[in-house]
């Protein structure tokens, strides 16, 4: 494996990266990601499966929209109300068993509402019982990439059997935003009077939708166990980060750390353009070929964030294996681009080689053989005269 540090010079970076600024959450556990360019921005305890609370409801709304992308379901679609779903407690719709809730009306209960009986109104209409409604959800969970997660019902409901990392509902977020953006509105809807029960259950419990600072989702949730969390997601300009919190002791510390958070993840990173697209960032060794050397490339260029306020260098490096043998492909990846920013994860991009290269004809391989057989003879003798 060749190893080539690379000198920001042939980088088209502006300016250095560094470590990040000092930050911290009062969250028992964290997650912050930059949808954009993939970056985790902050993690603690993120991959520790916890109660999640109602931000499971986000898993159900999943499955639904899932449902409606198959076209198993309309948004007019009608599912009748069971005695269990209105017997359970919690936040609710405060639907009866005479109701017949269209699949928007519930979308808008699960979100603005928190209603429990709205996600159990889904469960039991799209899988028969909750039981295997639940069951469902977990295997879809781990098709998507959650690993952390095991549902037991379709509400967030206190069960053991129910945790979800919160890493995983950071990854459950994205996909909703990037899978489903046709239903996304659904998440910044501020209120839902539903038949006009219940004026004091109208209101969505995001405490950052409406203050202006991009934010446009997704979830709240609270238990005892749980403490307060929030799932949620914010843009500004280009840009859109999703975060998780949890653990947190009010309602108050909930908004106000979600705030903190935003402002901090929008404010102290700016995305910086490291490689153009087609840009040559380092040359290979080529073996047989028409060439000696091909250069290597990344397919679409590279952006990343870099800390806003830091000194310090990037640090690029190409990992490839050499000589590469031809013929060469145009476009064939032949290594990978590395790129470290401290305080942040390490990036990595596959590196293609910029052209094809043809095979070299019989003469010259048998004049680079007798040359490879020569170099080990005169070796093998020098090494003879030494002992």
């Amino acid at each position: 494996m060749t190893i080539m540090r690379l000198a920001l010079a042939i980088l088209a970076v502006a300016t250095a990266g560094s470590a990040q600024a000092q930050f911290d959450t009062s969250a028992s556990s964290a997650y912050v990601y930059d949808v954009g360019t993939e970056t985790v921005l902050m993690e603690k305890q993120s991959d520790v499966p916890l109660p999640p609370a109602s931000m499971s409801k986000l898993m159900t709304l999943y499955m639904l929209f899932d449902a409606l992308r198959d076209g198993r379901v309309s948004m007019d679609t009608r599912f009748g109300v069971s005695s269990r779903a209105t017997s359970l407690g919690g936040s609710s719709m405060y639907l009866t068993e005479a109701d017949r809730p269209t699949v928007e009306e519930l979308i808008q209960g699960i979100i603005v509402q928190s209603g429990n009986d709205a996600c159990v109104v889904v469960a039991e209409g799209l899988a028969g019982s909750e039981e295997a409604f639940a069951t469902m959800m977990t295997q879809r969970g781990q098709e998507i990439g959650m690993t952390q997660s095991t549902f037991a019902n379709a509400s967030g409901w206190p069960d053991p059997r129910h945790r979800m990392s919160m890493h995983d509902l950071g990854v459950l977020a994205t996909h909703l935003i990037t899978e489903f953006p046709e239903y996304y509105g659904y998440f910044s809807q501020e209120s839902f009077a539903f038949d006009g029960r219940v004026p004091a259950n109208h209101n969505n419990r995001n405490p950052l939708l409406g203050l202006g600072i991009g934010a446009d989702g997704l979830k709240t949730g609270h238990t005892q166990e749980a403490g307060y969390g929030l799932v949620g997601s914010a843009a500004q300009g280009d840009r859109r980060i999703v975060f998780v919190i949890s653990g947190l002791s009010s309602t108050n510390e909930r908004a106000e750390e979600a705030e903190r958070i935003v402002n901090w993840a929008f404010r102290q990173f700016v995305e910086r353009q490291i490689v153009s697209q087609g840009q040559a960032v380092a040359t290979a060794d080529v073996w047989l070929g028409q060439t000696n050397e091909v250069g290597l490339v990344t397919r679409d260029g590279a952006k990343m964030l870099v800390p806003a306020l830091s000194q310090d260098s990037i640090v690029a490096e190409a990992h490839f294996t050499g000589p590469i043998e031809a013929p060469i492909e145009d476009g064939q990846e032949l290594g990978s681009l590395v790129i470290r920013v401290d305080g942040l994860p390490d990036s990595e991009i596959p590196l293609l080689a910029d052209r094809a290269v043809a095979a070299a004809g019989f003469v010259p391989r048998l004049k680079t053989a007798a040359g490879v057989l020569l170099d080990q003879a005169i070796g093998a003798a020098g090494a003879a005269r030494a002992e």
